[in-house]
């Protein structure tokens, strides 16, 4: 709004309000005489009281900020402050009055009825008026599509106020389990009913979209809401989970379309912040890997715990200068946040980062995972994965940090590529360094595939139906575990607060997906029917990969642990020297680009391992 329009919305107001002034006190005095002519003998007081009730009163207004707020969002803390302005106003005035003598012929009703008739006539308008720009009811007005909102808690109450206002959607009702709130209305619209009377609803109102006001429903409740809503061919959308919400803005502009993982993520996890506070408040803390998804979101989630720094190493520049600056503005702790462009593989450079930075917890989330990619450049796969992991692993120990967390995979379990041969070659030698030493705890998370990471095939899928089709994957009965990404770096920081050395964190990651539903999901998500829109087509398996994924070997007797939703995995005892020995034999081939020789290797420093050679590289 302009300076003009201000000034001029605020001249119209103040007028409006002053032209009440005489209007309520000759109402009061019309009042008092049983609705007839005021006697002449009243007119005194009553024209007395006008004088100066209408400067005492403008000033009233003014000092109580009635002219700061906007008609269009009048709510109750106007009211409140027109109910005290016209309280001051009116006590100042019958006190001007007393002392002016000209009480005489004023009746006593009118102490009372001049303030309630000035509160309502300076109330109603406003409120009057919002409630018309609320409702749109104006001949300009735009068809809006009829709308269900699930959900009467509070982000339905927040979500339906800001629909009144504007928005392309008419709420016409809600549905909500609780029987407190059955047949109440909230802000007008009413409750219609359970979420099991979806479908009567939508046939009945003539519902053209669902709006989803859960955000901390469990994931099963928005999947069968989803489903059915499909099967009617609505239209479904969303507020965002509770911890996209962590501003509290419930708005119209944060619906958003269903994602795939509203559907297959899990319900909100529950996580000692107590032991993870302990774990990271006031230490310097070091993510390696911080520019993938994993490791930026481990940096998002560490700041939340107020380390004394946070010194993140990646050797992307562009990936590592993105979550800089995206914590730079978000940090609103006092943490300290550093960026160094760094390879694990550089043993000098993560020494004198090591060594500058002084880190009491490192986070190694550095790894090549694309299967297929390090199926195709071993060699690299190799340096990185296992001899830059067991290169920083021995720098940690060098230098006294007290723990080093190996993010792993469920791809190291009886790998069937290179890729998860090198993560649980890695897993051996952190499991082994750690009895070795006594300074530091090597602690190592395994977990499945996270939903929307680099690479992952939900983005995959996604950028083909974007694209018109097909929709690629390997076999019709492959299937895979999935989590998401902020819910596997919660288990990461719980499981590295538990640890005290040698273990093997497995992350329960719930029941495995078939990736053929995943895919006819998500094209039906955007609104599609698979098959008849959008192809499917099966491609065949890839070099060294598995039908299903596994979370741990036949001999790891799996336990308990305090969190449900981590179990542990004991240690498999394999001397270091005879690790190392092996490893320098498998550096030896790496140098010589003995191809042949690294597959044996790797069979055996991973004898589950089922690796099938590269015809490429095997002459």
């Amino acid at each position: 709004m302009d300076t003009f329009t201000l000034w001029r919305s605020n001249i119209v107001a103040m007028l409006h309000d002053l032209l009440w002034i005489p209007l309520a006190i000759g109402g009061a005095f019309w009042l008092r005489f049983n609705l007839e002519t005021i006697p002449d003998a009243q007119l005194p007081a009553c024209y007395a009281l006008i004088t100066l009730a209408l400067p005492v009163q403008f000033l009233s207004f003014y000092a109580f900020g009635l002219y700061r707020g906007i008609w269009r969002f009048a709510s109750l803390p106007d009211l409140m402050r027109i109910v005290r302005a016209v309280a001051v106003g009116c006590l100042v005035s019958f006190a001007l009055l007393f002392l002016w003598s000209r009480v005489e012929g004023l009746p006593r009703s009118v102490f009372f009825l001049y303030p309630l008739i000035l509160i309502l006539g300076l109330a109603v308008p406003r409120m009057l008026y919002r409630w018309i720009k609320d409702r749109h009811l104006n001949f300009s007005r735009v068809e809006r599509k009829r709308a269900l909102i699930v959900g009467a808690g509070q982000a339905g109450e927040l979500l339906v106020r800001d629909l009144l206002k504007t928005g392309p959607y008419e709420p016409i009702g809600f549905l909500d389990d609780a029987a407190r709130r059955q047949g109440q209305e909230i802000h007008g619209v009413r409750v219609l009913g359970r979420l099991d009377d979806l479908v009567r609803v939508i046939q009945h109102r003539g519902v053209e979209v669902v709006l989803l006001a859960m955000p901390s429903a469990a994931h099963a409740v928005i999947q069968g809401v989803v489903q059915q809503c499909q099967g009617l061919s609505v239209v479904c959308r969303t507020l965002p989970s509770v911890s996209e919400l962590a501003d509290g803005r419930v708005e119209v502009s944060r619906l958003r379309q269903v994602e795939i993982e509203d559907l297959l993520g899990r319900d909100a996890i529950m996580i000692d912040r107590q032991g993870v506070n302990g774990l990271i408040q006031g230490q310097v803390v070091m993510v390696t890997g911080a520019g993938g998804s994993i490791g930026s979101e481990l940096c998002r989630q560490l700041l939340l715990y107020h380390p004394s720094a946070l010194v993140m190493v990646d050797h992307g520049e562009y990936n590592l200068y993105q979550i800089e600056m995206e914590l730079l503005k978000q940090n609103q702790s006092d943490s300290d946040v550093y960026a160094q462009l760094g390879d694990i593989r550089d043993q000098l450079r993560m020494s004198i980062i090591i060594d500058q930075f002084k880190p009491v917890v490192i986070f190694n989330a550095a790894a090549y995972k694309h299967v297929p990619l390090v199926e195709e450049n071993p060699v690299e796969g190799i340096r990185t994965n296992v001899f830059g992991t067991c290169a920083l692993a021995d720098l940690a120990v060098s230098h006294g940090v007290q723990k080093f967390i190996q993010v792993s995979t469920d791809k190291a379990v009886n790998p069937t590529n290179v890729m998860g041969t090198t993560k649980r070659i890695a897993e051996i030698y952190c499991q082994n360094l750690n009895r070795e030493g006594e300074v530091t705890q090597f602690i190592t998370t395994r977990f499945g595939n996270v939903l929307g990471s680099a690479g992952s095939v939900v983005p995959l899928f996604r950028k083909q139906i974007e694209a018109g089709g097909p929709v690629t994957l390997t076999h019709p009965d492959i299937t895979r575990y999935f989590m998401t990404i902020p819910e596997a770096v919660t288990l990461i920081l719980q499981a590295a607060s538990m640890g005290r050395g040698g273990e093997i964190f497995v992350l329960d990651m719930g029941e495995p997906v078939k990736i053929i539903d995943l895919a006819r999901q998500m094209i039906r998500l955007m609104g599609l029917e698979p098959e008849r829109d959008i192809a499917i087509e099966v491609t065949g398996l890839r070099p060294g990969e598995k039908l299903y994924e596994e979370l741990f070997h036949d001999s790891e007797l799996l336990s308990s642990t305090d969190h449900p939703k981590i179990l542990l995995s004991p240690s498999r005892i394999i001397p270091l020297y005879q690790v190392q020995n092996e490893l320098k034999l498998l550096q030896k081939c790496c140098d010589l680009s003995d191809y042949r020789g690294i597959y044996r290797a790797l069979q055996q420093l991973v004898p589950e391992s089922v690796l099938q050679e590269n015809n490429r590289f095997i002459d």
